[in-house]
Protein backbone atom coordinates (compact mmCIF):
# COMPACT_ATOMS: atom_id res chain seq x y z
CA UNK A 1 0.00 0.00 0.00
CA UNK A 2 0.69 2.94 -0.55
CA UNK A 3 1.64 6.75 1.82
CA UNK A 4 -1.50 8.52 2.00
CA UNK A 5 -0.97 12.24 2.99
CA UNK A 6 -4.07 12.44 6.21
CA UNK A 7 -4.31 14.51 9.42
CA UNK A 8 -1.63 12.41 10.51
CA UNK A 9 0.96 13.37 7.56
CA UNK A 10 2.55 9.81 4.95
CA UNK A 11 2.92 6.87 6.93
CA UNK A 12 5.90 6.00 8.59
CA UNK A 13 4.92 2.50 10.27
CA UNK A 14 7.42 -0.56 8.75
CA UNK A 15 4.31 -2.30 8.40
CA UNK A 16 0.79 -1.97 6.94
CA UNK A 17 -1.93 -4.15 6.97
CA UNK A 18 -4.60 -5.60 4.46
CA UNK A 19 -7.22 -2.55 5.30
CA UNK A 20 -7.43 0.16 2.82
CA UNK A 21 -6.46 3.49 4.54
CA UNK A 22 -8.60 6.30 5.24
CA UNK A 23 -11.65 4.86 4.28
CA UNK A 24 -13.99 6.39 6.91
CA UNK A 25 -12.55 8.88 8.32
CA UNK A 26 -8.96 11.11 8.01
CA UNK A 27 -8.56 11.12 11.67
CA UNK A 28 -8.60 6.89 11.69
CA UNK A 29 -5.76 5.03 9.15
CA UNK A 30 -7.09 1.60 9.46
CA UNK A 31 -10.59 1.63 10.68
CA UNK A 32 -11.13 -1.75 11.95
CA UNK A 33 -8.15 -2.28 13.20
CA UNK A 34 -8.66 0.70 15.48
CA UNK A 35 -11.77 -0.38 16.81
CA UNK A 36 -11.29 -3.71 17.73
CA UNK A 37 -9.16 -3.61 20.19
CA UNK A 38 -12.43 -2.36 22.18
CA UNK A 39 -13.31 -6.08 23.00
CA UNK A 40 -9.32 -5.92 24.98
CA UNK A 41 -9.70 -2.89 26.31
CA UNK A 42 -13.50 -3.29 28.26
CA UNK A 43 -12.25 -7.49 29.33
CA UNK A 44 -8.66 -5.95 30.69
CA UNK A 45 -10.86 -3.51 32.84
CA UNK A 46 -13.35 -6.24 34.31
CA UNK A 47 -10.20 -8.30 34.91
CA UNK A 48 -8.67 -5.78 36.70
CA UNK A 49 -11.75 -5.04 38.70
CA UNK A 50 -11.90 -8.43 39.80
CA UNK A 51 -8.47 -8.75 40.85
CA UNK A 52 -8.70 -5.19 42.38
CA UNK A 53 -12.13 -6.12 44.35
CA UNK A 54 -10.88 -9.47 45.83
CA UNK A 55 -7.40 -8.23 46.74
CA UNK A 56 -4.82 -10.62 44.45
CA UNK A 57 -1.51 -9.87 44.64
CA UNK A 58 -0.22 -6.92 42.98
CA UNK A 59 1.03 -8.66 39.81
CA UNK A 60 -2.51 -9.37 38.64
CA UNK A 61 -3.73 -5.93 38.65
CA UNK A 62 0.02 -4.82 36.89
CA UNK A 63 -0.89 -7.65 34.26
CA UNK A 64 -4.16 -5.99 33.59
CA UNK A 65 -2.92 -2.84 33.81
CA UNK A 66 -0.94 -4.24 31.38
CA UNK A 67 -3.48 -5.50 28.47
CA UNK A 68 -5.20 -1.98 28.88
CA UNK A 69 -2.34 -0.55 27.58
CA UNK A 70 -1.62 -2.32 25.07
CA UNK A 71 -4.81 -2.05 23.61
CA UNK A 72 -4.86 1.47 23.61
CA UNK A 73 -1.05 1.48 22.21
CA UNK A 74 -2.37 -0.70 19.20
CA UNK A 75 -5.46 1.86 18.98
CA UNK A 76 -2.86 4.58 18.32
CA UNK A 77 -0.89 2.71 16.33
CA UNK A 78 -3.41 1.60 13.67
CA UNK A 79 -5.49 4.99 13.46
CA UNK A 80 -2.31 6.94 13.05
CA UNK A 81 0.13 4.44 11.25
CA UNK A 82 3.73 6.39 12.37
CA UNK A 83 6.32 5.03 13.47
CA UNK A 84 6.40 6.31 17.04
CA UNK A 85 3.04 4.65 17.46
CA UNK A 86 3.91 1.48 16.06
CA UNK A 87 6.77 1.69 18.75
CA UNK A 88 4.11 2.01 21.73
CA UNK A 89 2.15 -0.93 20.18
CA UNK A 90 5.37 -2.97 20.03
CA UNK A 91 7.52 -2.24 22.82
CA UNK A 92 4.12 -3.28 25.33
CA UNK A 93 3.69 -6.42 23.83
CA UNK A 94 7.24 -7.21 24.48
CA UNK A 95 6.69 -6.21 28.30
CA UNK A 96 3.24 -8.13 28.78
CA UNK A 97 4.77 -11.33 28.19
CA UNK A 98 8.16 -10.90 30.12
CA UNK A 99 5.31 -10.06 32.81
CA UNK A 100 3.73 -13.17 32.14
CA UNK A 101 6.92 -15.08 32.35
CA UNK A 102 7.48 -13.62 35.79
CA UNK A 103 4.18 -14.95 36.76
CA UNK A 104 4.45 -17.86 35.51
CA UNK A 105 7.76 -18.83 36.92
CA UNK A 106 8.14 -17.19 40.20
CA UNK A 107 6.84 -19.50 42.51
CA UNK A 108 9.49 -21.97 41.76
CA UNK A 109 11.97 -19.23 41.40
CA UNK A 110 14.85 -19.80 44.47
CA UNK A 111 16.17 -16.18 44.29
CA UNK A 112 13.46 -13.45 44.44
CA UNK A 113 15.40 -10.47 43.42
CA UNK A 114 17.01 -11.94 40.82
CA UNK A 115 14.18 -12.77 38.27
CA UNK A 116 12.47 -9.14 38.48
CA UNK A 117 15.61 -7.70 38.03
CA UNK A 118 16.58 -9.45 35.00
CA UNK A 119 13.57 -9.18 33.14
CA UNK A 120 13.52 -5.38 34.08
CA UNK A 121 17.10 -4.66 32.89
CA UNK A 122 15.76 -6.91 30.02
CA UNK A 123 12.65 -4.43 29.14
CA UNK A 124 14.56 -1.54 29.23
CA UNK A 125 17.39 -2.74 26.70
CA UNK A 126 14.70 -3.74 24.46
CA UNK A 127 12.77 -0.50 24.63
CA UNK A 128 15.96 1.60 23.86
CA UNK A 129 16.82 -0.46 20.84
CA UNK A 130 13.68 -0.46 19.40
CA UNK A 131 13.55 3.13 19.80
CA UNK A 132 16.61 3.26 17.63
CA UNK A 133 16.60 0.18 15.32
CA UNK A 134 13.38 -1.47 13.15
CA UNK A 135 13.73 -5.18 14.15
CA UNK A 136 10.73 -5.60 11.21
CA UNK A 137 10.01 -9.47 11.22
CA UNK A 138 12.73 -9.92 13.70
CA UNK A 139 10.47 -8.40 16.64
CA UNK A 140 7.79 -11.06 15.40
CA UNK A 141 10.24 -13.94 15.78
CA UNK A 142 11.24 -12.55 19.16
CA UNK A 143 7.81 -11.98 20.46
CA UNK A 144 6.86 -15.43 18.87
CA UNK A 145 9.55 -16.89 21.28
CA UNK A 146 8.67 -15.19 24.16
CA UNK A 147 5.31 -16.68 23.43
CA UNK A 148 6.80 -20.03 23.65
CA UNK A 149 8.39 -20.02 26.79
CA UNK A 150 4.94 -19.86 28.18
CA UNK A 151 3.70 -22.66 27.22
CA UNK A 152 5.75 -25.71 29.06
CA UNK A 153 4.37 -23.80 32.47
CA UNK A 154 1.23 -23.31 31.07
CA UNK A 155 0.74 -26.82 30.67
CA UNK A 156 2.07 -28.07 33.72
CA UNK A 157 -0.09 -25.60 35.52
CA UNK A 158 -2.87 -27.51 33.52
CA UNK A 159 -2.44 -31.26 33.67
CA UNK A 160 -1.89 -30.34 37.60
CA UNK A 161 -5.63 -28.47 37.44
CA UNK A 162 -8.54 -30.77 38.56
CA UNK A 163 -11.30 -28.19 38.20
CA UNK A 164 -12.92 -28.93 35.03
CA UNK A 165 -14.11 -25.18 34.18
CA UNK A 166 -10.77 -24.01 35.36
CA UNK A 167 -8.94 -26.63 32.50
CA UNK A 168 -12.05 -25.06 30.34
CA UNK A 169 -10.15 -21.35 30.93
CA UNK A 170 -6.87 -23.00 29.94
CA UNK A 171 -8.77 -24.94 26.47
CA UNK A 172 -10.28 -21.39 25.93
CA UNK A 173 -7.01 -19.72 26.47
CA UNK A 174 -5.64 -21.93 24.04
CA UNK A 175 -8.38 -21.88 20.95
CA UNK A 176 -8.10 -18.41 21.04
CA UNK A 177 -4.47 -18.14 20.60
CA UNK A 178 -4.51 -20.70 18.22
CA UNK A 179 -7.77 -18.65 16.20
CA UNK A 180 -6.28 -15.58 16.31
CA UNK A 181 -2.48 -16.15 14.67
CA UNK A 182 -4.34 -18.82 12.01
CA UNK A 183 -6.30 -14.76 10.95
CA UNK A 184 -2.65 -12.85 11.52
CA UNK A 185 -1.31 -15.56 9.09
CA UNK A 186 -4.19 -15.25 6.68
CA UNK A 187 -4.22 -11.39 6.79
CA UNK A 188 -0.57 -11.13 6.50
CA UNK A 189 0.34 -13.82 4.10
CA UNK A 190 -2.90 -13.38 1.42
CA UNK A 191 -3.25 -9.96 1.60
CA UNK A 192 -2.94 -9.54 -2.44
CA UNK A 193 -5.90 -12.01 -2.86
CA UNK A 194 -8.37 -10.80 -0.47
CA UNK A 195 -7.42 -7.24 -1.91
CA UNK A 196 -9.25 -8.84 -4.70
CA UNK A 197 -12.39 -9.85 -2.97
CA UNK A 198 -15.75 -7.84 -2.58
CA UNK A 199 -15.53 -8.43 0.94
CA UNK A 200 -12.70 -7.89 3.29
CA UNK A 201 -12.87 -10.38 6.29
CA UNK A 202 -10.84 -8.19 8.30
CA UNK A 203 -8.42 -10.95 9.53
CA UNK A 204 -6.01 -8.91 11.88
CA UNK A 205 -9.00 -7.31 13.34
CA UNK A 206 -10.34 -10.28 14.40
CA UNK A 207 -6.95 -11.45 15.46
CA UNK A 208 -7.07 -8.29 17.99
CA UNK A 209 -10.65 -9.28 19.38
CA UNK A 210 -9.35 -13.81 19.34
CA UNK A 211 -6.48 -11.87 21.10
CA UNK A 212 -8.52 -9.50 23.96
CA UNK A 213 -10.39 -12.67 24.61
CA UNK A 214 -6.94 -14.73 24.68
CA UNK A 215 -5.49 -12.31 27.19
CA UNK A 216 -8.53 -12.23 29.51
CA UNK A 217 -8.49 -16.36 29.21
CA UNK A 218 -4.70 -16.76 30.21
CA UNK A 219 -5.23 -13.63 33.45
CA UNK A 220 -8.01 -15.50 34.82
CA UNK A 221 -6.53 -19.42 34.60
CA UNK A 222 -3.15 -18.14 35.98
CA UNK A 223 -5.12 -16.31 38.59
CA UNK A 224 -7.00 -19.51 39.44
CA UNK A 225 -3.93 -21.23 39.72
CA UNK A 226 -2.06 -18.57 42.23
CA UNK A 227 -5.34 -18.57 43.95
CA UNK A 228 -4.69 -22.52 44.52
CA UNK A 229 -0.81 -22.02 45.34
CA UNK A 230 -2.00 -20.03 48.38
CA UNK A 231 -4.91 -21.68 49.53
CA UNK A 232 -7.58 -18.59 48.41
CA UNK A 233 -10.19 -21.83 47.68
CA UNK A 234 -10.76 -20.35 43.48
CA UNK A 235 -13.98 -21.10 41.86
CA UNK A 236 -14.96 -20.45 38.42
CA UNK A 237 -17.98 -18.49 38.29
CA UNK A 238 -19.88 -16.03 35.53
CA UNK A 239 -20.06 -13.00 34.75
CA UNK A 240 -24.02 -12.00 33.47
CA UNK A 241 -24.15 -16.03 33.30
CA UNK A 242 -21.33 -15.43 30.85
CA UNK A 243 -18.10 -14.12 30.68
CA UNK A 244 -15.85 -17.30 33.11
CA UNK A 245 -14.05 -15.21 36.54
CA UNK A 246 -12.42 -16.57 39.22
CA UNK A 247 -14.03 -16.19 42.88
CA UNK A 248 -11.87 -16.73 46.13
CA UNK A 249 -12.13 -17.09 49.59
CA UNK A 250 -9.05 -15.99 51.59
CA UNK A 251 -8.53 -17.09 55.16
CA UNK A 252 -9.88 -14.05 57.60
CA UNK A 253 -5.68 -13.98 58.36
CA UNK A 254 -5.16 -13.05 55.06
Amino acid sequence: MADISSFWGPVTSTHEWCEPNYVYSSYIAEFFNTISNVPALVLAFIGLVIAFTQRFEKRFSVLHISNMTLAIGSMLYHATLQRMQQQGDETPMVWEMLLYLYILYSPDWHYRSTMPTFLFLYAMVFAVAHSFIRFGAGFWLHYALLCLLCIPRMYKYYIYTEDILAKRLAKLYVGTLIGGSICWLFDRLLCRLISGWYFNPQGHALWHIFMGFNSYFANEFLMYCRAQQRGWQPRVKHLLGFLPYVKIEKPKEQ
